[in-house]
């Protein structure tokens, strides 16, 4: 049989194990199609959340931060000397003062815009670094969270979903930390120190002044009170279409043998139809905020000049007062449009930096082994099944009051067709699912409560599905026993039958993977490499679900000829689609419509002449032919 076949086989195999989670469904198409539509996004953290998120990151650099904002407060300074001397060097020249007069404030004006360009330099340079670190912070924190995501999680999100907020919700936050946060502080205090300057040298005209900037108030306003929405539901849309795609590109030999190409570029149209709305909705905001403010420049400017030229008829402003007070209220076009150009980015980025923190509400979204979990330690090996109910997504329940005791030590074979529920309840027993009701203790704790990291040291659920990462051979291996040696790690591989190890161009340090120009495993291969990190994570209890379905037939006796020395004294609970597992178990437990309907040794099942007698004889003729 070549790779190909025996993956098309494989993928058959699958789907059919599979179709416990899609029994609802009423035909093997719907349940295709269902299964690459579904997807239950992603938390999204609220206003509140990320504004305590926001402060608590900028308490971890306070330092830098206070010292951007003092540098920023002292470049805006030195910029507020230039008007104010050219007022002076107006009132000088109407005086009949002289050329050494008007060239000493000339000197200090180049050198106060020196010392400006000088901070400013500095304040940016300070003020990118705490960008950086910051960004730096958000990006292991999200790295944090989505590792420690259940699994379950994960699965109903849909990769799409997970993928955006990683690359673009965390850069759009990243660049604004760098970018916008520097150049908002620095504008923002030149806003108050000119508004201030002007108050202080003419207190009518600074009141003109602020009079004439109601305008950008209230647009910013309308602006600011429908962008967080809309930034929010383009983010959503973005997330929408990215998980389509995904899923469209991972089920694409699905999607060809059901013949659903029209019905996924259907989905995919409807999902850039959205995108284009809500991308359309945000353009529609700047095309009103934008332009209202431009108008809204010149108002402030005018105010002041006319109401200084009466205010100077009467003689209570000087000419060069009003002059500087017009140039002042003119230099904040520059800050103001500064403050404004981000305002659409702080409000894009703050949609993403809502979306990055919604992880952080997700049951289990933190690293395993973090302190803010509570440490449960199991008292003994000895799992037990009480009243478990569960049901996916709300719908009918695929477990229905299954009661069922593991000895430790013991090799239990659960049995029984297609949706049964034979692969759900492995996934309870490994703690990745959550009962709806009822309970799936180890030692009398609770499985799914367990820490990850002491989860792993009890129960090991290995199926067909495997993943190498674009990594090394040997650090593909470390993630189930960080601390092993190269003696133990290929002492796993041995133990597996995966003696091609050594023959790599370098050995363990030969990176896996295409993408990453490395070697690229085949399906036997990359399910060698699972086992063997099972072997390495050393567990007591076992759960294998077609564990060497994609192994030769020779390759997979070895490996279980060696995972059969290697599990001797643990305890191994097989989810048997091929009966010769269940004749070699201590019991058999037989699963039909969600229940536990028969347990017992094969030989007392297949005397009782029950469903497992009828099973067993099934499988026998068929396997006898």
């Amino acid at each position: 049989m070549t790779v190909a076949e025996k993956n098309e086989k494989n993928e058959k195999n699958e789907k059919n194990d599979k179709s416990e989670k899609n029994s609802a469904n009423t035909s093997s198409t719907s349940n295709t199609e269902s299964a690459l539509r579904t997807s239950a996004g992603l938390p999204v953290a609220d206003p509140s959340r990320v504004r305590r998120a926001a402060l608590a990151l900028v308490r971890q650099d306070g330092r830098a931060f206070a010292a951007a904002i003092g540098l920023n407060a002292l470049a805006a300074m030195a910029g507020l000397a230039g008007p104010w001397l050219l007022g002076r060097i107006v009132n000088t020249v109407r005086d009949g003062g002289g050329v050494a007069a008007v060239d000493r404030y000339a000197l200090i004006i180049l050198v106060c815009a020196l010392v400006q360009l000088l901070l400013t330099r500095y304040a940016r340079y300070v003020g990118h670094r705490f960008g950086e670190r910051t960004s730096a912070r958000i990006r292991e924190q999200f790295v944090d969270r989505a590792l420690g995501l259940p699994a379950p999680v994960v699965e109903r999100a849909g990769a799409g979903d997970l993928t955006a907020r990683g690359t673009t919700d965390v850069t759009a936050v990243g660049t604004t930390l760098r970018d916008a946060g520097p150049d908002v502080f620095i504008a923002g205090i030149q806003v108050l120190f000119i508004l201030g300057a002007v108050v202080v040298l003419a207190p009518p005209l600074g009141a003109c002044g602020l009079i004439g900037l109601v305008g950008i108030w209230f647009a910013t306003r309308w602006y600011l009170r429908r962008a967080h929405t809309a930034y929010v539901a383009e983010g959503a849309a973005n997330s929408a279409l990215a998980e389509i795609l995904s899923s469209t590109a991972a089920g694409a030999r699905t999607v060809e043998a059901f013949g659903l190409q029209q019905r996924r570029l259907d989905a995919c149209e409807e999902a850039v139809k959205r995108c284009e709305r809500t991308r359309t909705r945000t353009l529609f905001l700047r095309s009103v905020l934008f332009p209202a403010v431009d108008a809204s420049y010149i108002v402030p400017v005018v105010a002041v000049l006319l109401a200084g030229g009466a205010l100077h008829d009467q003689g209570l402003v000087s000419l060069g007062a009003v002059v500087a007070c017009a140039l002042y209220m003119r230099q904040l076009d520059q800050p103001l449009d500064e403050i404004l150009r981000w305002v659409e980015q702080v409000q894009s980025s703050g949609a993403s930096f809502a979306r990055v923190e919604g992880l952080g509400e997700t049951q289990g979204g933190h690293r395993p082994g973090s302190p803010d979990r509570r440490r449960l330690v199991p008292d003994g090996d000895r799992i037990e099944v009480t009243g478990v109910r569960y049901a996916y997504d709300g719908g009918r329940d695929v477990l229905r009051g299954v009661d069922l005791t593991v000895r430790p030590g013991e090799r239990l074979a659960v049995v029984g067709p297609s949706g049964a529920g034979k692969s759900t309840l492995g996934r309870l027993l490994a703690g990745i699912e959550k009962p709806g009701e009822g309970s799936v203790t180890v030692g009398r704790v609770p499985i799914a409560a367990l820490d990850p990291e002491d989860l792993r040291r009890q129960v090991v659920l290995v199926t067909q599905e495997h993943h190498v990462f674009l990594d090394s051979v040997r650090d593909n291996l470390l993630i189930a026993a960080p601390g092993a040696t190269d003696p133990e790690l290929r002492a796993a591989l041995a133990t597996v039958g995966a003696d091609w190890a050594d023959e790599l161009p370098d050995g363990l340090d030969t990176v896996l993977g295409a993408g990453a120009g490395g070697v690229e495993l085949d399906g036997a291969r990359s399910q060698q490499l699972a086992l063997a990190r099972v072997v390495l994570a050393d567990p007591h209890t076992l759960i294998l679900d077609e564990a060497t379905a994609l192994l030769d037939p020779a390759t997979a006796r070895h490996a279980e000829r060696a995972l059969a020395a290697v599990l001797d004294g643990r305890t191994v609970i097989a989810i048997a689609h091929r009966l010769q597992t269940a004749r070699d178990a201590d019991r058999v437990a037989v699963m039909d419509d969600g229940r536990l309907t028969e347990l017992g040794t094969h030989d007392a099942l297949v005397a009782e002449g029950g469903a497992y007698a009828k099973l067993w004889g099934s499988w026998h003729g068929d396997a006898s032919r």
